[in-house]
């Protein structure tokens, strides 16, 4: 069965840093794509970063473009997302998910599984 789970969240104030992890199990992803995604309180779940199998591109939302950082250890079944310079418009749950190798990365549907998410919360 596979299973994401997303941990790192937390409460931060603004400026300050996060770091967030998602293990991956139950399956084999090192072939894949893998994101990050956010949803804030009354927003639709959105795009946050995507790295690629081999870790060699990355893209980003435009919002958090220069302060969060995707990478991945395929031996380690993990991704991360480092999240610096926060601002209060950043606290959402954060979910990772894997992506199917079709369909466009800042899309929803192109991902097949996903973890349960993890708060973060930016105070001001």
């Amino acid at each position: 069965q596979v299973q994401l789970v997303e941990s790192g969240g937390g409460l931060v104030q603004a400026g300050g840093s996060l770091r967030l992890s998602c293990v991956a199990s139950g399956g084999t992803f090192s072939r894949n794509p893998m994101g990050w995604f956010r949803q804030a309180p009354g927003k639709e779940r959105e795009f946050v970063a995507l790295i690629t199998s081999s870790g060699g591109s990355t893209y980003y939302a435009d919002s958090v473009k220069g302060r969060f950082t995707i990478s991945r250890d395929n031996a380690k079944n993990t991704m991360y997302l480092q999240m610096n310079s926060l601002k209060p418009e950043d606290t959402a749950v954060y979910y990772c998910a894997v992506k199917r190798y079709s369909g466009n990365y800042y899309a929803r549907s192109s991902y097949d599984y996903w973890g349960q998410g993890t708060q973060v919360t930016v105070s001001s």
